[in-house]
């Protein structure tokens, strides 16, 4: 077993000092709960300070927005609990929808707003009367607290975001960098070498995430932030064209069409990659790739075709690598700026997409919904007194898991070590705290359980345990100005607080609960539909939108093809390939609006027979399609020429191209399949 390294106890250190600072100012300044600013510092705090500081500025709006709601919605509807129970389980459920749908820090904002109401608004139902003061109190002791943590993060050791992120980064385009060697050397993928390209799609939204704290850094990098948005989307890029990079030169092989001219070409990027894509070379390299690319004759046969699209994908990820690296430098420069121009200079700005799940939304809105009423009906049939606490844990526990496929696993988790926390906390409260007459012993018997939290929340192994410990806790130790515990009364706050998260654990089973499989399966029926919007529509459409929005499911669909298992069905897609279908999708839309009336016709042929596949069930794509695609090759072959009706002559032949070997890698060239196709 290794002890906990020197980061992860400072950042234990912080979190138990800001606690306790937290408490000390609540004592001071007499605030009701201080044990609340406690919490909240456990909450909102994180290793990273920017992230903090992030987390902090929603959360203390949020905050603000909930304590407005339930000071409007408590006075009115006091008199009648079932509309105040309908009104804050609706509030509640309204703003963690918002929250799933919304995938930035931003989305700390409508959560903290949907169960704040639900923290004060319940147990406020008994003196209705109070809650502005109580809602005021609330929003003072959270807001302490929330600021508290941001000022240890920003002033003690600062653990700031932008070199952790230039780190993620480089170790990211240092294995993008080890792919292309492999892909241009002719290395084929094992199952293993597939695995970890696929991960680069998950770490690429894990940098992404890590980016979306990097504006509230106090780092050199804070000022590179429109640098890691330009990056990003030459990272999501660089897939897919090594992805085809990978099938062109495995198809050429096949047709005994990788020459020596090719063989040498593509040796000089690979040394060109391995040497970290220096600016210097990049011209003459271009210029060769340029040499070896040749006008595509009246009836070009399948391997000139094929050989068209390898130099294409060349030339696209020389100016993409050459990009990275410029965009890397700045990024770790600092400075926010950049010392050469960039090959794609405006194709990757703007707002990238994001996958957003409105079914799931919905459940996951549904269930804290039922939650909340289950909890409150229990409440009211049993006259319990501290059911309000296990209607507030109730909505808590629903929101905070929300995001996960399965959340009861975690639930139940929090639920265990809520249990254990019950009983050290007891021991502590009677056995200890009677002791206690100054903030200082006060200070001394906290500081070592303090810290113990914030070791386990160092770890992302053991954070929702360190959670538990620490929110619910401190929450059970209840300090006030003077000691005042009663045994009886935390046995039945216990129990109210355990019984909350049971409930919840038992609403989310019956209402939410999905799997990994789940999940999976609705993110590859996301994807299918977006293909066949792309294949229906008939605009030119934004490849690199396009390419964030399936780059983003890609990222979340990895994990959940892992925790599917391997006897499942999804694990046989071949998620790169249907991301090239779409590439060359959009491509193909591009290319016909350049085209003659002739030869739109037969590509549009292609694009409703795809459309219709991918609007069909999940399985292999027709000889149909196929044909549709050859016939178009054919047709289009023979376009007119003139200078713009030969660049889309060509755009639409490499995008047909493209997409039959996305399609269909294993079918025989379109020639040979014509005359298989006669003799039959």
């Amino acid at each position: 077993m290794m002890l906990p390294g020197w980061r992860r106890w400072l950042f234990a250190l912080k979190i138990s000092g800001a606690a306790l600072l937290a408490l000390g100012i609540a004592l001071w300044i007499d605030l009701p709960r201080p044990y609340w600013a406690m919490a909240t510092v456990y909450i909102t705090m994180q290793p990273l300070s920017g992230a903090t500081r992030s987390k902090a500025l929603y959360r203390v709006i949020g905050t603000l927005i909930g304590v407005t709601a339930t000071v409007v919605m408590v006075p009115a509807l006091v008199n009648a609990p079932e509309m105040l129970t309908l009104a804050l389980a609706l509030w509640t459920a309204g703003c963690l929808y918002l929250s799933l749908l919304d995938r930035t820090p931003r989305s700390y904002l409508f959560m903290l707003a949907g169960y704040t109401a639900a923290l004060i608004g319940f147990p406020a139902v008994a003196t209705p009367e109070a809650i502005f003061d109580i809602a005021v109190s609330r929003a003072e002791e959270i807001t302490l607290g929330i600021l508290c943590a941001s000022l240890v993060a920003s002033l003690v050791l600062p653990e700031p975001v932008g070199p952790v992120l230039a780190a993620r980064v480089g170790a990211w385009l240092a294995e993008a960098g080890r792919w292309t060697g492999d892909v241009l050397s002719g290395v084929g993928e094992a199952p293993a070498l597939r695995a970890r390209r696929l991960r680069l799609a998950v770490e690429a939204a894990e940098i992404d995430a890590l980016s979306a704290h990097l504006a509230y850094d106090t780092s050199a990098q804070s000022r590179a932030v429109p640098l890691v948005q330009l990056l990003r989307g030459r990272m999501l890029m660089l897939l897919p064209v090594l992805s085809s990079l990978a099938d062109r030169i495995a198809a050429l092989t096949a047709l005994s069409g990788l020459t020596p001219e090719l063989r040498g070409l593509l040796a000089e990027v690979e040394a060109w990659s391995a040497q970290g894509a220096p600016a210097a070379g990049v011209e003459a390299l271009m210029a060769r790739i340029e040499a070896a690319d040749r006008p595509l004759p009246a009836h070009p046969s399948w391997t000139a075709l094929v050989r068209a699209s390898l130099i294409e994908r060349l030339r696209e990820l020389v100016a993409i690598g050459r990009d990275c690296r410029a965009l890397q430098d700045g990024i770790r420069r600092g400075d926010g700026s950049l010392r050469e121009p960039l090959a794609y200079a405006g194709e990757f700005g703007g707002r990238a997409p994001r996958h957003r799940d409105h079914g799931m939304a919905l459940r996951s809105a549904l269930g804290v919904f039922l939650g909340i009423v289950a909890c409150v009906t229990v409440w009211i049939v049993t006259a319990w007194p501290d059911g309000a606490t296990a209607a507030m844990m109730g909505a808590v526990l629903c929101c905070l898991f929300a995001a996960q496929d399965d959340p009861v696993p975690m639930i139940l988790s929090f639920a265990l070590w809520t249990g254990v926390a019950v009983v050290g906390v007891g021991g502590l409260l009677f056995g200890v705290m009677p002791l206690v007459h100054d903030f200082i012993s006060l200070a001394l018997v906290l500081a070592p359980v303090l810290i113990l939290c914030g070791l386990l929340m160092s770890d992302p192994k053991t954070l929702p345990v360190g959670l538990a410990l620490g929110i619910n806790g401190n929450a059970l130790l209840a300090i006030q100005d003077r000691y005042s515990a009663e045994f009886g009364a935390y046995v039945n706050a216990s129990l109210a607080l355990v019984g909350g998260i049971g409930l919840a654990a038992v609403v989310t089973r019956l209402v939410r609960s999905v799997g990994a499989e789940h999940g999976a399966r609705r993110l590859v029926a996301a994807s299918r539909a977006d293909l066949a919007r792309a294949a229906r529509r008939r605009g030119r459409g934004d490849r690199i939108a396009f390419a964030h929005l399936m780059l983003d499911r890609l990222g979340l669909l990895v994990p959940r093809l892992a925790a599917a298992g391997p006897d499942s069905d999804l694990t046989r897609i071949d998620t790169l390939a249907a991301l090239r279908v779409g590439m060359n999708l959009v491509a193909l839309r591009r290319a016909r609006h350049g085209l003659p009336p002739e030869a739109v016709a037969p590509l549009d042929d292609v694009l409703d027979a795809v459309a219709a596949h991918y609007d069909g069930p999940r399985g292999p794509a027709s000889d149909t399609v196929l044909h549709r695609i050859d016939a178009a090759l054919a047709r289009i072959e023979a376009a007119p020429g003139g200078a713009s009706g030969h660049d889309a002559r060509r755009d639409a032949l490499l995008g047909l191209v493209g997409l039959r070997r996305a399609l269909f890698s294993e079918a025989p060239p379109p020639g040979a399949a014509l005359l298989a196709r006669e003799a039959a």
